[in-house]
């Protein structure tokens, strides 16, 4: 299994510079793809519920201080298999389009996101983990409206 990293420097060689936000989310909505596609998830890493959204707290520490991120500064460890790169490939398609703040609303919208917020304010912290049962549930079911989960 690779890691989030290297999904992550895959993305940035197809979106050139993007905002770190806008990279954590096309880098969880690539596990979400993988996950609803191949059944198993893409990356090992902790996906957490920030107040922006999902967060790999995994690759935050990479990319801290960063807000803009681009091709060559993150290293990758390990090269993708066709499956992974056509479920990155398939969320820049579509997502790719897409402002950080954009996606960050689009995973408010979400239950994986919202049922791990569950509780907080808006503005406060939280290390709660989005499982990958709870990605798999809601992002194959009918009620997803996520154009990249289709």
């Amino acid at each position: 299994m690779v890691e989030a990293v290297d999904v992550a420097a895959y993305i940035l060689t197809l979106t050139g510079p993007v905002t770190t936000m806008k990279l954590q989310k096309l880098v969880f909505y690539t596990q979400a793809r993988f996950l609803v596609k191949n059944g198993k998830p893409l990356f090992r890493n902790r996906i957490e519920a920030w107040i922006n959204g999902p967060v790999v707290p995994d690759l935050f520490h990479r990319h801290t201080g960063m807000f803009m991120i681009g091709p060559g500064q993150l290293a990758a460890s390990a090269g993708l298999s066709d499956r992974a790169r056509e479920a990155a490939s398939a969320v820049v398609r579509v997502l790719g389009p897409f402002s950080g703040e954009q996606l960050r609303q689009l995973s408010h919208n979400e239950k994986p996101w919202q049922d791990a917020r569950h509780g907080r304010e808006p503005e406060d912290r939280s290390d709660q983990e989005i499982s990958i049962e709870a990605m798999r549930t809601f992002y194959s079911s009918p009620e997803c409206a996520n154009p990249a989960l289709r």
